[in-house]
């Protein structure tokens, strides 16, 4: 068989050749980056790829309300345990009530007036009102606190009024303390207590102020005499508003005034006692300019 010419071999060579450069030139694709893998689904139960954030899944979100529902059924559990406790039960009740700060009146008196309900659940008592049934029913008491002493008690601490002087009516005599407030009567008069006499003249003060209105002002003076002269006060005695003297043992007066400016006088009389302790007679009402006199 014969075999191709020279012609087409060159021919078939060059052609070839430049055929093979066009159509490689022609054919071939532009260069592209390869393509990003697919995303993985999310993992189930709500687990986090690694980078990821956690997202919860459908199973956790059930799991999330038992969580929440077991803790609202153990607080009601809770809560009705502490109420029976409290109210329900025998353990936390009154079975006892103290008392103390007594001087005159006795534990038993305040205990009969105060009316603890013993057997009551302690949580239920009203301490408001044992208080108020103290100081209503007992008016020598002047304060009271009433507290509960876990886990069966109630503790009453009770301050008592002092009498700072004494009115004699009808054979006894009235205690009256710092305020003014008659809050006892005894037979006896009590010691170094002074007495106070009240005898008003006719003058404008009296008919402006009254019996009760010097009561109070006399009171006022007794109780802001000194220690040392109130253990030596005997009498004190109103005319008027402006007219209060106190009599002292041995003979001494002392010309008070008005229950005015108590505390600046009761500061001079000390003065004038330890300079002119002698004298028989000390006017401090105007506590600027006191006198003296007698000897």
């Amino acid at each position: 068989m014969a075999g191709p010419t020279t012609a087409r071999r060159g021919g078939g060579k060059g052609g070839k050749t430049a055929t093979s450069r066009s159509a490689g030139s022609a054919a071939s694709p532009k260069r592209s980056r390869p393509a990003a893998p697919p995303s993985r689904p999310p993992r189930r139960g709500g687990r986090p790829r690694k980078g990821g954030s956690r997202t919860p899944g459908p199973r956790s979100r059930p799991l999330k309300r038992r969580r929440a529902l077991l803790w609202s059924v153990a607080a009601v559990l809770l809560g009705a345990a502490a109420w029976w406790a409290l109210y329900g039960s025998t353990w936390l009740r009154v079975t006892r009530v103290e008392v103390g700060g007594t001087a005159v009146l006795t534990p038993d008196e305040v205990r009969e007036a105060a009316e603890v309900p013993l057997g009551e659940p302690l949580a239920s008592v009203d301490t408001d009102a044992i208080a108020e049934r103290l100081r209503t029913r007992l008016r020598r008491i002047a304060t009271v606190d009433v507290e509960r002493s876990w886990p069966h008690g109630i503790s009453l601490e009770v301050t008592e009024r002092q009498p700072k002087a004494l009115l004699e009516k009808g054979g006894k005599f009235i205690e009256i303390d710092g305020e003014g407030v008659r809050f006892a009567t005894v037979d006896h008069p009590l010691d170094k207590v002074p007495r106070l006499l009240v005898e008003p003249d006719r003058s404008p003060s009296h008919r402006r102020f009254g019996a009760d209105r010097l009561e109070r002002e006399a009171v006022r003076v007794a109780a802001a005499l000194p220690d040392p002269v109130r253990g030596d006060t005997r009498v004190i005695r109103v005319r008027s508003y402006d007219s209060i003297t106190v009599e002292l043992t041995g003979g001494r007066t002392i010309v008070w005034g008005s229950g005015e400016r108590s505390d600046a006088k009761a500061r001079t009389l000390t003065a004038l006692l330890k300079a002119a302790g002698g004298a028989k007679r000390f006017d401090v009402s105007a506590p600027g300019a006191p006198a003296v006199s007698g000897s």
